[in-house]
């Protein structure tokens, strides 16, 4: 236990490196367990499980992750993907990865019993989504990208797609993907051209070039299933006459679909997934077949795309939290002045704030589990879960980032090198700030469709859960900080106000500071989730005197000290947006 000033670094580390000198992997379970068994309650929501049972879960999965797929991050990293000839290939340490992966039943964890799952709650699922992003980042992507195609063709495709499609999948042997940005058509996917044209037998003509497809071609699969946005001939323009198709890169009898990867780009971060481009009926001969009906492409889609969002925060989340880890462990061992630098003040102050923004990120993440296991069981949670969507993927993708930025600092000059692991961090977590809807996007959404259409009414409702946590803990002696965080809410209302006033004449001037906003709802949301653990901390101590004390001390001050270095920035939000409020949509750059 370290002190600064009167907060506590809980040492959850060992020793740096191995002896084989890599880098150790490192993950928390313990705060893993605080949030599911301790905030979350989860075994109340499903009695089937117990406690051990899901720590059973998560523990042999984390096992995994450490023997089997942390080592091969590095590898990923220098070997990268390759094109020869229109073929794509991954790097060779993935193959036997992702056998082991299949084979142990990982990738099953999270389904239902009936189509060959394993199933488990919700929120257990994000929890070792979040420890495999963490691990491998690159290897992450295939995964989850073969989950989200399989969810679509479970939720909206056909009988015969699902009897001919889903098992191959569930077994590893077919990938998947979603295909819908093009040259001329990125964020803006209303814009695209990728052409289907009906065919006697039912199915479609596929014909058009998409752009930046993650794990778009490779050779880890036999096959591809990629779910690809399309316009109908004579389909109104715009995002309302766009479709979807299922378009594999074989079809089921195993004949070549003119599907052709064109390229693969040279990227920062990520090199052991290929982003593509990918070329659809190039020599005419690409067929496709349609989900649902014409022009339901984009709400089916969305679906995809909301996982894929939330998948996002879980990568900016989970990269965050090792990065924590491993720069904690490095400032133990480091000696500088005769001291090991995690005695420093400036060092602490570093990793203090790593751990608190790192550790509410996970909170974020798995409360929004929870809350499918809620909608799961019947409750009403849709909206709440829709409000805080774009707040874990604009939220925790920007702050994980810099989180792994922090990381390098922390490390000194060994950070800005590749011996101690954390460049690949700041690389590799810099993609999901962009992809699946930039950051910007998801704040004009969040603003405009999560907040304004409603008239911040689920807003107002989450303000009415954080006011019951601020009253409960008031009797903890918090008082500077749980002021801080009601006046934080109550300022909530006077940008409302101004948004209201603003909107019909100078709706470029709200838009433009949306991500202000988001960031300022955010703060406002991560400290209520560290607020809430910390109070359950705070019962806990009363209770405890053994070496998990250590333990419930770091939850008090991941509060205090969010509070202190993170909220505390809302004041300079709410004048830049409210006080000062330039329009700055009408100045020339």
């Amino acid at each position: 236990m370290v002190l600064f000033g009167n907060f506590i670094m809980y040492n959850v580390n060992g020793l740096t490196k191995g002896r084989d000198g890599m880098v150790l992997y490192k993950a928390d379970l313990r705060d893993i367990y605080f949030n599911l068994f301790d905030f979350l309650n989860l075994p109340t929501l499903y009695p089937q499980f117990n406690d051990q049972d899901i720590r059973s879960i998560i523990e042999e999965f984390n096992k995994f992750m450490s023997q089997e797929v942390w080592p091969t991050r590095e590898m990923a990293d220098k070997a990268g993907v390759h094109i020869n000839n229109g073929v794509v290939t991954v790097p060779t340490c993935f193959h036997e990865l992702n056998q082991k992966f299949c084979e142990n039943g990982w990738f099953k964890l999270g389904y239902p019993e009936e189509i060959g799952g394993i199933w488990v709650p919700y929120a257990v699922s994000i929890a070792c989504t979040s420890l495999l992003n963490g691990a491998n980042a690159s290897y992450s992507i295939f995964i989850e990208l073969t989950h989200g195609a399989m969810n679509i063709i479970l939720k909206f495709g056909t009988p015969q797609m699902k009897e001919q499609w889903i098992s191959p999948m569930m077994e590893g042997q077919f990938g998947g993907t979603m295909c819908l940005t093009e040259p001329g058509a990125g964020s803006d996917v209303g814009a695209l051209s990728t052409m289907a044209t009906p065919r006697s037998d039912g199915k479609y003509q596929i014909k058009g070039t998409k752009l930046f497809i993650s794990a778009g071609d490779n050779d880890l699969y036999k096959n591809i299933v990629h779910l690809v946005l399309a316009r109908t001939p004579g389909a109104p323009k715009g995002t309302k006459g766009i479709s979807l198709f299922m378009v594999p890169k074989f079809s089921y009898d195993g004949q070549s679909n003119d599907v052709v990867c064109n390229k693969i780009e040279e990227k920062m971060g990520i090199h052991g997934s290929p982003t593509c481009e990918l070329v659809f009926g190039g020599n005419d001969n690409c067929v496709g077949e349609i989900i649902g009906q014409e022009c339901e492409g984009m709400a089916q889609m969305f679906v995809m795309m909301n996982e894929v969002r939330l998948f996002c925060g879980v990568q900016g989340e989970s990269q965050a939290n090792l990065a924590y880890m491993l720069s904690e462990s490095y400032a133990r061992e480091r000696i500088q002045f005769g001291k090991p630098i995690i005695d420093l003040p400036d060092v602490k102050r570093m990793l203090l704030k790593m751990r608190s923004k790192a550790r509410g990120l996970r909170a974020l993440n798995l409360y929004i589990g929870s809350l499918f296991d809620r909608k799961h069981l019947g409750e009403i949670t849709e909206a709440e879960i829709a409000l805080l969507t774009p707040i874990s993927k604009a939220y925790s993708t920007d702050e994980g980032f810099n989180v792994c930025v922090e990381a390098c600092q922390v490390h000194g000059g060994y950070g800005y090198i590749k011996d101690y692991a954390v460049e690949q961090f700041v690389r590799d977590a810099k993609i999901a700030t962009i992809y699946e809807g930039t950051n910007g996007i998801q704040a004009m959404d969040f603003l405009t469709r999560k907040v304004l259409k409603d008239q911040a009414k689920i807003l107002n409702e989450l303000f009415l859960k954080i006011h019951i946590a601020i009253k409960k803990a008031q009797p903890y002696g918090w008082h500077k900080e749980l002021a801080l965080l009601s006046l934080s809410i109550a300022k909530t209302k006077d940008i409302l106000n101004f948004y209201e006033k603003s909107k019909t004449s100078k709706m470029d001037a709200v838009l433009g500071t949306a991500v202000d906003f988001l960031n300022y709802i955010s703060r406002i949301v991560l400290a209520w989730l560290l607020l809430e653990q910390a109070s359950l901390a705070k019962e806990k101590l009363g209770l405890i005197r053994d070496a998990d004390g250590e333990y419930l001390e770091s939850k008090i001050t991941d509060y205090l000290f969010y509070s202190h270095q993170d909220l505390a920035l809302n004041a300079g939000l709410f004048h830049s947006i409210c006080v000062f409020g330039e329009d700055y949509s009408k100045i020339i750059v």
